[in-house]
């Protein structure tokens, strides 16, 4: 399943390149996704969703993955491309999965 879910980030992460570098969304609220849509992406990764917000212009998922870890997603607002997946480790240190990153 990690394997998977690595894959899946490098294909959602990578064709965006060094653009979403950054954490901040700087998108006319006029173009956003529809916050029905971000719970929707939630679901196809089964992520359950125990909140969703705006942090730094990108929506924020607070919840759990597949697994049962806690996550935080930040997704882009309009594209809803996954910009970051920070895990909530065992010992509640969290751990981040971003593009160009160190981690698996």
């Amino acid at each position: 399943m990690k394997k998977t879910l690595t894959i899946l980030g490098f294909l959602v992460v990578f064709p965006a390149g060094g653009a979403l570098a950054d954490d901040d969304c700087f998108v006319p609220m006029a173009d956003w996704q529809p916050r029905d849509a971000v719970a929707r992406l939630a679901e196809e990764n089964g992520w359950t969703v125990r909140r969703i917000k705006i942090d730094d212009g990108c929506y924020e998922i607070d919840g759990r993955d597949a697994e049962g870890r806690r996550i935080e997603v930040t997704v882009h607002p309009a594209t809803l491309q996954v910009i970051e997946v920070e895990y909530e480790d065992e010992d509640d240190r969290p751990r981040r999965d971003r593009e160009g990153g160190d981690d698996d």
